[in-house]
This record gives C-alpha cells, structure tokens and sequence, in this order.
C-alpha cells in the first residue's frame, strides 16, 4: 500500500500562535518545524505498523521548507521547496492519502489558527456553492487520482471538518482543542505521538470504506477577500466589518483550484 501525506503547520501538537508559523518567529519557529517532524514521524510510523511499503510526505506549508532534514523519518521520502509539479506528485499511484497538522476553515470560532489559504486576507473559497477550507482542497486532489484521504490530524474543529466532508470512517486525531483563533488546550508532543501512530495505523484499513472527495467539474467558484490585509490582532469583529470583495469564475479541474 502506497501512502501518500500532506502536511500543514498550523495543526500540529504545540502550535498555537501565528508567531510560531513562519522565519519571522525565530526561535518559536524553529520549535514548530520539530513539533512537525514529531507528528509527521509517528504518522509514518502508523503506516508502517498497518502494513504501507512506500510514504511520500509533503511539505505543504506556506514556506518553501518547514521539514527538518535531519530528523526525517528514514522510511519516508519528502516533497519539499517550491514550484510543485500538478498534483503534487500523487499522479506516481497512491493508495491512500493522509493529512497531517490540518487547520479548520476560515471563520471557524473554535478553530485554532483557522484560515483558508491567506489568513491576513479573511479569504473564504465556495465551490459549486458549498464553502471549503484546506482540508477540502487537499482532498480533492488527492480525489482527482483516486486517493481516499483516510486519516486527519489537527484541532477538535479540522477533526470535525474532516468528518463533515469526509464522512465518519476518515480517522481523526485531535491534538488540541481550540478556544479562541489564536489560544488552545494542548495535549503534549509525547501523548499525540502515540495518538497519530494509532490513528495511522488505524487509517491503513480504511481505504475500502472512505471514497475519494470530488466535487463536479467545471466547477463554479467563489473567492471573497478583504480589500486589505488585517493584523493578525484582530477580532472577528472587526475582519467582519471591514471592506471585502467578490471574484467568482470557473475552475476547469481539480489540477486549476490552487490557481484561481
């Protein structure tokens, strides 16, 4: 069974604060990139213990490179930097797919860090009508190869989301349980460890159970955005009050969605 896992940062044991997403937060993000390699590590870890023979992982945060070479599981291999191929390289045929440190969407009140593609801009994307975050648009990739997506790992909210698109028998792992955009109840790296690589495990049964997420194509979407961008103090309040605007338009296939 071939596993292919997409990564995010903003979902990861430990991480709470925007601080702790990018270069510009120095040591805290230096911390982060570990806390991602630990539940990355334990993730690979499940697969392995419910029987994969290959895991491609992908580095699918903002910045061109957030995996730490050196603690790199050796039984993984690793998709980083910038100016990915289409699709990501699931076209090299994967069973199963996996995301790993997923956020809730945009808007989401209990979602730790929740956004959709650009928080600083309040970006909401609809397709065909119905909103999606990053869990959704990861997934339909993976649907556009045939790649169920088994297993998420996040906050209590990205759990929920998941199980929301992807129905009850897509495994979640809750690390954390989010009280407001930017403050969290943790449990420790130690405890979600063994947490993932159940989960992972778990999830390596599920391939005949959960279908690949697709929605149709042409698809029509809609992309609402602030005029300017918001600091990151504030309140929900204040985004919802300020200026936004409208792009609506077509995606031809799942392959365009990250372009429009």
């Amino acid at each position: 069974m071939r596993v292919y896992i997409l990564t995010d940062l903003e979902g990861i044991s430990g991480v709470t604060l925007w601080s702790q997403c990018g270069p510009s937060g120095g040591a805290a993000y230096e911390a982060s990139r570990r806390l991602l390699m630990s539940d990355v590590n334990a993730a690979v870890d499940g697969c392995y213990d419910g029987g994969a023979s290959h895991v491609v992982v992908l580095d699918g945060h903002g910045w061109p490179c957030n995996m730490v070479p050196e603690l790199m599981h050796p039984g993984a291999e690793y998709i980083c930097g910038t100016g990915f191929p289409a699709g990501w390289g699931m076209d090299e045929g994967f069973d199963l797919g996996m995301q790993v440190g997923a956020h809730s969407m945009n808007r989401t009140r209990d979602g730790v860090l929740c956004h959709t593609q650009n928080h600083t801009t309040d970006a909401r994307y609809w397709y065909n009508g119905r909103e999606m975050g990053e869990l959704g648009q990861g997934a339909i990739e993976m649907g556009h190869f045939g790649i169920p997506c088994v297993f998420v790992t996040g906050d209590e909210a990205a759990c929920r989301e998941a199980t929301e698109f992807f129905g009850e028998h897509c495994v979640t792992v809750a690390v954390k349980k989010g009280y407001a955009r930017q403050c969290a109840q943790l449990l420790s790296p130690a405890t979600t460890r063994e947490l993932i690589r159940a989960g992972a495990r778990e999830a390596m049964t599920r391939g005949g159970l959960v279908k690949p997420f697709t929605i149709d194509f042409p698809a029509q979407v809609r992309l609402e955005t602030l005029v300017e961008p918001a600091p990151d103090e504030w309140t929900w309040e204040q985004i919802e009050g300020a200026e936004h605007r409208v792009r609506e338009g077509v995606c031809d296939n799942a392959l365009s969605i990250y372009s429009f």
